[in-house]
């Protein structure tokens, strides 16, 4: 099956938002402000871009990362662009720390007034483990790698699903690879993480919905391709090139995609069971 959300634009400029909203109708736009979402990995790469746009449709956005002063630099950012003061708010936490995690969702809760949507975006790169890492790879490292691209985004996902329940709507997106359906040789215990994080995004989707079902969930992963981000320095692609597929999942109205996976190009994907979303997210 090919599928697809055709007219997708991954050059939008920064700059000149109030003009594209990045490929958004003005209602899905609007439908934004006043949501609260939170982001994991927020002070670089994917993470700032999408808490910058996100900021800038009047969300507030729930920046989490180990390292306070990206985070901070992303909220100086925001309204540098136009967006509220305050709407990004820093919220320092080490996602692979359950005690973390839970600290950062209770502040959310009581003091920050909750959220309605997650993007799971922290990750790190493959260890330095030279060309056959399978083999070759340290305990530590690999320990290391999955508590941050796998269980720390189960333990946010986990942490989020009260205020998720609370807002009436769960929209949560993990932000993927192209390593997850591959076995690359060289970086296969990140290929091993992306697939598990992907199977995490679709069983997440089912568990969720199935005990919940009159809950508006839509849980899915999106392949953010690749752009100039820490883990890339090499790339000459910017890292809003994620954002239009982006808000279209995160604003999308009840009856969306559940358990589904999507390119940031437009394309919708399959993964194991999960066969492509069959219409158009705009």
């Amino acid at each position: 099956m090919t599928a697809a959300t055709p007219a997708i634009c991954q050059a939008w400029g920064v700059e000149a938002w109030r003009d594209h909203r990045f490929g958004l109708s003005p209602e899905r736009w609007r439908g934004l402000a006043g949501r609260g979402f939170w982001v994991t990995g927020a002070g670089t790469g994917y993470g700032r871009a999408i808490s910058l746009c996100l900021a800038l449709a009047g969300a507030r956005v729930f920046a989490t990362g180990r390292r306070s002063e990206h985070l901070d630099a992303t909220a100086r950012e925001s309204e540098r662009l136009g967006a509220a003061p305050g709407a990004v708010r820093p919220v320092p936490a080490d996602i692979t720390d359950p005690d973390s995690v839970a600290m950062a969702a209770e502040w959310m809760a009581s003091d920050g007034g909750g959220i309605s949507g997650l993007v799971n975006n922290a990750a790190l790169p493959p260890p330095p483990a030279g060309a056959w890492p399978l083999q070759d790879t340290r305990v530590d490292q690999w320990r290391t790698l999955m508590a941050t691209n796998v269980t720390g985004a189960w333990l946010a996902t986990r942490a989020a699903m009260h205020m998720l329940r609370n807002a009436g709507a769960a929209r949560v997106l993990f932000i993927t690879s192209e390593a997850g359906w591959a076995a690359t040789p060289g970086v296969g215990p990140y290929n091993v993480s992306k697939a598990a994080l992907n199977s995490l995004a679709m069983s997440f989707a089912a568990e969720v919905s199935s005990r919940w079902p009159d809950l508006d969930t839509q849980i899915n992963a999106l392949i953010p391709g690749e752009a100039r981000t820490e883990m890339n320095q090499g790339s000459t692609d910017s890292p809003f090139a994620i954002v239009s597929m982006t808000l279209l999942l995160l604003s999308h109205g009840p009856g969306g995609p559940n358990g589904r996976f999507f390119h940031r190009d437009g394309r919708h994907v399959a993964f194991g069971h999960a066969e492509p979303w069959p219409r158009p997210l705009a």
